[in-house]
């Protein structure tokens, strides 16, 4: 959930942006405004009347709300209010509330209804209220239409000449594809208007034709972009030969972006000079913001938010600037001279200084760029934004990405799984946490690149790596599975891309590596490289060549083979120690970034083929208990997991022998007593644990044993069968969001880090792999002539939590340790719960920005 007690930025369908927030009595004046500007049609549809002014009662009732019973939400875009939603409870602490909002006509049909709508329910169901009705004039097909494509179970009535609408407003699945839909839709129709203008304007350029404006001018005139180039400068009449306005709007032409390249303070003036030129967006080179300190992220705030308010989006500032080189359009607004050729992959990267280095790397490697977007302090433009519009972008067809950090990390990973069945996304993201972020434990630097691949990301550590994967991508098919031959004229290169192929995980085809010799001509290693690619065993190639040998013939230059190789239907790459580089065929320098980029690519075309897996119906979940359960001063956490269908064994604290005996007396004879202390309660194996004590005498032995070496508290169970000792976390990750990690107990364990992890929400296939994937999950398959666990009950359990997770923003971190597994089930003996703050998660609740 969300809240709008302060104002929030969001999209509407076409892109642009605007406010929402609570109405006050000091909107009086607006409210009046707005309804002077309705149409006759927009009264009377609202209002079932010509109702041609609002009475001075009305309007007082309409801007003083409680934001209890009667809530309501105005839309502001360019200083106006232009939409007012509201709902008003049927009666006190009543279930029931009715819903209405009216939007000014100039801004009907541009998404304004649903938003409202998705912001409206969620404040109602806040304070209680579960359903929303409505009354709507059977000629307001407008309306009708906000409410029947939400995906809410609408129950309409006709009666009187009104269609009657009830409808519950708890989330479900259907509500929440549709609001994802529409947030995929209006995110990416933002970033096209700014990746497809219609003219650019620049802020900052100078007439001496220095400085980072001027270099971005002399860029986009010299680039080709056949739309209008509006210099902007407060004197000159012209800049670097093109005519040069005083004010945008001056230039008479459609401009939809503005690079801004002015010093932090005479930002402001910018914004308020482009928005009434109509600019779509700003592409902000300058630095000296949020980079530079609290005084330069203030101006940064200050300037997103003028922005918004202007319907403009921004990014930077402290950027390289944005391309796209479809020959239609032929954008260069960068600080970069050249640009990649045209081709189809899609670059964004945070940072400015990696952004040349990429662009640099992908001309010298001839990799083809569709569009490129760096991001710089990413104030509003994020990586998760791109992902949108590249997702449907025809001319896209891989996603390169550098990122620094995550500012939504639960939207990342929900976007790459959808996103990344379609188009391969390549991220350099170490996976190594940011100093600061958090003090839990959870997945290690392994386990983080795991995630990665199983969110179906290929992560990679540099940009050589970036550019090697994005390369393979571009030019050669995936994969049809792990086997590679191995062809090469070199016994030590193919000996040693034999070696590599192995510790890839890749499997070297029998009959392979094939050494031709040094002495092969051009002729037997194209015979070569047939019979690899003909063969049923080979799903890839690995091509290795060596210089050839002094006084060789002509027909030495093995590469004129290498073409055979390309459009075959099976991925190839090349490593070529002398000679030209085949067009088409991915050429590495050496042999093991050959093998290492094949092996990326290799695991994500194996995620491919596995099918993603479904949130299955979990029966016993009561969310709302689960609230309840999280209490100002802490969790009950039995009550937590009891809310989740998680039983937990009943553990009784004491802190003397007498307290034990009792608490002994009461859970029934035999118990288990344990050190209180959380590090102690599984340590068997210290004397800290001691089982089927089956009277009150054992009880006060074990007690003074205990109290003597761990101190005075203990824990008290009833005993409950032997199994398999298993442990459950839940911490919330910089790059992920929530994870859910699983794994066996024990001390060899824990100092090993076997644990599996996979991010919120968990399909039922994350479930079963969580379980299969520990290296010791084979004591829970039956090690040794034990009797195998009931694994789908754990299954079961993983479900649970992520569930628990994923509605509970709250939860931070969560441990179900030990959990003992059994043929016949499983019991849960400890939990621990850490509460954060009661903000929400950026991707949960109505759309904003």
């Amino acid at each position: 959930m969300t809240t709008v007690d302060q104002p929030v930025d969001v999209l509407l369908s076409d892109g642009t942006t605007v406010q929402l927030r609570q109405i006050r009595p000091e909107d009086a004046p607006g409210i009046v405004a707005m309804h002077a500007r309705f149409s006759e049609r927009t009264r009377y549809l609202r209002y079932f009347s010509p109702y041609p002014r609002i009475p001075e009662r009305d309007l007082r009732r309409f801007v003083t709300v409680d934001h209890r019973d009667r809530e309501a939400l105005v839309v502001i875009a360019a200083g106006q209010i232009v939409a007012v939603g509201r709902y008003e409870r049927l009666g006190p602490e009543a279930p029931e509330a009715e819903v209405a909002f009216v939007v000014e006509d100039a801004y009907q049909g541009r998404g304004i209804g649903s938003v409202l709508l998705e912001h409206l329910a969620d404040a109602a169901r806040r304070v209680g209220i579960v359903h929303f009705v409505a009354e709507v004039l059977p000629a307001n097909g407008a309306m009708l239409r906000v409410f029947s494509d939400f995906g809410y179970q609408v129950q309409r009535q006709f009666a009187d000449g009104v269609v009657h609408l009830t409808f519950p407003i708890a989330p479900t699945e259907a509500t929440l594809a549709v609001q994802r839909g529409r947030e995929h839709r209006t995110e990416a129709r933002s970033i096209a208007r700014l990746l497809a203008p219609r003219g650019v304007a620049v802020y900052g350029a100078s007439a001496t034709g220095q400085g980072v404006g001027a270099a971005v001018l002399g860029h986009l005139r010299d680039g080709g972009f056949p739309g209008a180039v509006v210099p902007v400068h407060p004197a000159a009449t012209t800049v670097a030969g093109l005519p040069a306005y005083p004010r945008a709007a001056d230039a008479g032409v459609p401009v939809d972006l503005a690079v801004v390249a002015v010093p932090p303070d005479a930002a402001p003036a910018v914004v308020a000079d482009a928005a009434a030129a109509g600019v779509h967006g700003l592409a902000v080179i300058s630095a000296g913001f949020a980079e530079a300190g609290s005084a330069g992220a203030a101006a940064q705030r200050a300037l997103v938010r003028a922005a918004h308010a202007a319907g403009m989006r921004v990014i930077g500032p402290n950027c390289l600037g944005v391309a796209n080189t479809d020959p239609a359009v032929r954008l260069n607004a960068t600080l970069a001279p050249a640009l990649p050729p045209p081709g189809r992959v899609g670059i964004f990267s945070q940072s400015g200084a990696f952004g040349v280095a990429l662009l640099a790397e992908a001309d010298r490697r001839g990799l083809g760029l569709s569009s490129f977007v760096s991001a710089g302090n990413r104030a509003d433009v994020s990586g998760n934004d791109l992902l949108q519009y590249w997702q449907d972008d025809p001319g896209t067809d891989v996603i390169m990405l550098h990122l620094e950090t995550f500012g939504n990390p639960r939207k990342f990973a929900r976007l790459v799984r959808r996103i990344g069945r379609a188009k391969p996304v390549v991220a350099l993201a170490s996976p190594a946490r940011p100093s600061g972020v958090t003090v839990l434990a959870g997945p290690d630097e392994v386990a983080v690149a795991a995630l990665f691949a199983q969110s179906g990301v290929i992560r990679v550590d540099t940009v050589a790596e970036l550019l090697d994967v994005g390369v393979l991508l571009a030019k050669q098919p995936l994969p049809a599975g792990p086997r590679v031959a191995v062809v090469g004229n070199s016994s030590a290169l193919t000996g040693l891309a034999a070696r590599a192929c192995a510790a890839q995980g890749l499997t070297l085809v029998d009959g392979y590596p094939h050494d031709v010799g040094p002495n092969a001509t051009a002729a037997e290693f194209a015979a070569a490289l047939a019979g690899a690619v003909e063969d049923d065993r080979v799903d890839a190639l690995a091509v290795l060549l060596a210089p050839p040998l002094p006084g060789q013939p002509a027909d030495a230059d093995l590469t004129v083979a290498l073409p055979a190789a390309v459009g075959t239907g099976k991925p190839a790459v090349a490593t070529v120690l002398a000679g030209r580089s085949p067009v088409g065929l991915p050429t590495y320098g050496g042999v093991e970034e050959a093998i290492r980029a094949l092996a990326r690519v290799h695991r994500y075309a194996d995620w491919l083929r596995r099918p993603p897996g479904d949130l299955p119906e979990l029966a016993g979940l009561d969310r709302a208990a689960g609230q309840a359960a999280l209490r100002h001063d802490g969790a009950d956490v039995a009550a937590l997991l009891a809310a989740y269908g998680i039983d937990l064994v009943e553990s009784v604290p004491a802190d003397s022998a007498r307290e034990a005996a009792d608490a002994a007396a009461r859970l029934g004879f035999p118990v288990a007593m344990k050190a209180a202390a959380a590090g102690l309660r599984h340590r068997l194996d210290l004397g800290a644990v001691r089982l089927d004590l089956p009277d009150p005498e054992a009880v006060h032995r074990a007690y003074d044993e205990m109290s003597a070496v761990f101190g005075a508290d203990v824990l008290v169970q009833p005993m409950v069968p032997p199994g398999v000792a298993c442990v459950v976390e839940l911490v919330e990750d910089p790059a992920f969001g929530p994870v859910v990690g699983f794994g066996l107990g024990g001390v060899a364990t824990e100092l090993l880090g076997d644990r599996a992890w996979r991010a919120v929400p968990l399909t039922d296939r994350d479930a079963a792999e969580l379980v299969d994937e520990p290296r010791a999950a084979p004591l829970l398959r039956g090690h040794r002539g034990a009797a195998p666990v009931d694994r789908a009950a754990l299954a079961d359990l993983l479900l649970r939590v992520g569930r628990l997770a994923d509605e509970q923003p709250r939860v931070r971190a969560l441990t179900l340790n030990p959990v003992l597994a059994r043929p016949d089930g499983l019991s849960v003996l400890h939990a621990t719960v850490r509460l954060g703050a009661a903000a929400e998660r950026p991707d949960t609740g109505p759309r904003r920005l």
